[in-house]
């Protein structure tokens, strides 16, 4: 019943029906400067009633409006006229981004009333640090970082929002179609800020399921044929993609990027202020959205201390915005998920655990990968483990400080560190394709840079402890991490990584002294 249903954490496949459902509610409008909300709110009542709404700044006021019915919708469609625009001429495609103008401007202005915004980006970490320095423990000082950073209710309505509306090109063509949102826009671990991914989907298969086959005939659709499913996926994108180029209101920078190991096709989309990637259904990065999913709603420690860790990563140069040698968030974030297995009594379930408590409905084999595991969280029994954050913090940084990278992998199917089936610096098994190294990108140097750090961190945290001093003027606890250390200290860097080998200690303190403008501009020359 829809009673439980609310009172319940929602399944994963819940949300986002509901969510995409809601989706196709909604339209996004240009407000003028100088509006009265009460005004507009009334105007667009006309059309139907009007479940949610908010506003947001950017490059101007926005209103994101969530109608009940979804025919409200056409109903204001049939009111809203053509650009004037004489020195251009427009492509007529009506979307569900609206421009509205006040009629008379001069006396209307009269009537501004003020109007909450919803932040649609988080705060820099300068300010972030000096908020944490009035918190009371480490632990408070977690949950400020999270709620400072995580999505947003109304960030999460305008993600969807995006991939309804390309939703709305792909069905020109593929009239059963759906663009869903995964990865961190739906896997509880995104921050605000982060880019969009999504996917096209054409197998609805509710729908087709609920066929039966009845009648003499086994009957098909005629469908053009081709060589490889990935040739029919660089086809596909690259009509959508010039689709969106040439037709889509608001998008601009698009880039067809189709011979990627996963073709896609990036894009800026003015209106909402996201970068998005588009790019074919691709079940195992939905489940991975899943199973991540899974794990952020069973313990709110989780969150807290992987938003934390990834902040810390950020900071000190361990992950990047682009693609390299660096650790990226997910293996980052993976490693949390198997710091918090090994936990004694484990926090969260291993993978393995949760497969044996898959029903029927959960039996998934994609690419001769067993991917089932469980979706409904009430079957999943709570932790009995009490540790604070405060102390998970300081444990997570001891345990990958000392961690036997040489020898063991990191494999959260069985949340035991295991042999390493090949000798990448960093092994980090795929959960579902489990010959995969999510890890294969990460070298030594950056790998030892990262054990330096979370060396170093440890014994910040550990000073701390014995110091116990909570000033509120030196930034302390998580504070004191979020602070580049090349800065004051490069000297006791030195002394702490000492049993690292010597050549590498030499590439990583040649990358810290990097970090410094002016040694970087000696390096590369004026």
């Amino acid at each position: 019943t829809d009673a439980e249903v609310n009172t319940r954490k929602k399944t994963f496949a819940e949300v986002q029906t509901e969510r995409l459902e809601q989706a196709e509610r909604t339209v996004l409008i240009k407000c003028p400067p100088k509006l009265n909300e009460k005004k507009l709110l009334q105007y667009l009542s006309s059309h139907g009633n009007i479940k949610s709404h908010f506003f947001f700044e950017n490059r101007g006021i926005h209103a994101l409006i969530e109608f009940s019915e979804k025919n409200s919708i056409a109903s204001l469609q049939d009111a809203i006229g053509l650009p004037s625009a004489a020195e251009y001429h427009v492509v007529p495609f009506k979307s569900r981004l609206f421009t509205f103008m006040l009629k008379n401007p001069v006396s209307q202005a009269a009537e501004e009333t003020p109007l909450h915004l919803s932040p649609q980006s988080h705060i820099p970490v300068k300010e972030l640090i000096e908020k944490l320095c009035h918190a009371d423990s480490i632990s408070s000082q977690m949950y400020i970082l999270l709620n400072e950073y995580q999505l947003t209710d109304e960030n999460i309505k305008l993600r969807y929002l995006v991939c309804s509306l390309v939703r709305d090109f792909a069905r020109a063509y593929f009239p059963d179609s759906t663009v869903k949102p995964f990865g961190s826009s739906v896997n509880t671990f995104g921050k605000l800020g982060c880019d969009v991914d999504m996917f096209l989907d054409f197998h609805d298969t509710q729908k087709h399921a609920a066929k039966t086959k009845k009648g003499p005939f086994d009957m098909e659709y005629q469908m053009k044929r081709l060589p490889s499913e990935r040739l029919a996926t660089q086809k596909i994108l690259s009509v959508v993609g010039d689709c969106l180029d040439n037709f889509g209101p608001g998008c601009v920078s698009v880039q067809k990027i189709l011979n990627a190991r996963c073709p896609l096709v990036k894009f800026s989309h003015q209106p909402t202020g996201f970068q998005c990637d588009l790019s074919v259904s691709n079940s195992i990065a939905i489940k991975s959205s899943e199973l991540l999913y899974i794990y952020g709603c069973l313990d709110s420690r989780v969150r807290a201390l992987v938003f934390s860790v990834r902040c810390w990563a950020r900071v000190h140069g361990l992950t990047n915005s682009i693609p390299g040698t660096w650790i990226t968030n997910f293996s980052l974030t993976m490693m949390v998920m198997f710091f918090l297995q090994r936990r004694s009594p484990p926090i969260i379930p291993t993978l393995d655990q949760l497969k044996e408590l898959a029903d029927q409905k959960d039996k998934l084999v994609i690419g001769g990968y067993d991917c089932s595991f469980v979706s409904d969280l009430r079957k999943i029994k709570c932790t009995s483990n009490t540790e604070t954050l405060d102390v998970l913090l300081g444990d997570f940084f001891e345990y990958y400080g000392n961690f036997d990278f040489r020898r063991n992998s990191i494999n959260l199917r069985k949340g035991k560190e295991v042999n390493k089936p090949e000798s990448s610096p960093l092994y980090i098994w795929n959960p579902f394709e489990q010959d995969l190294n999510i890890s294969k990108n990460v070298n030594q140097p950056q790998l030892e840079k990262f054990v330096a750090m979370a060396r170093e961190s440890a014994w910040i945290l550990r000073k701390e402890e014995k110091a116990q001093q909570m000033t509120n003027k030196e930034p302390w606890g998580l504070a004191a991490l979020l602070i580049p250390f090349g800065k004051s200290n490069s000297n006791k860097m030195k002394n702490r990584m000492k049993g690292i080998g010597s050549e590498t200690i030499r590439n990583l303190l040649d990358s810290l002294k990097l970090n410094n403008p002016t040694n970087l501009q000696k390096a590369v020359g004026k």
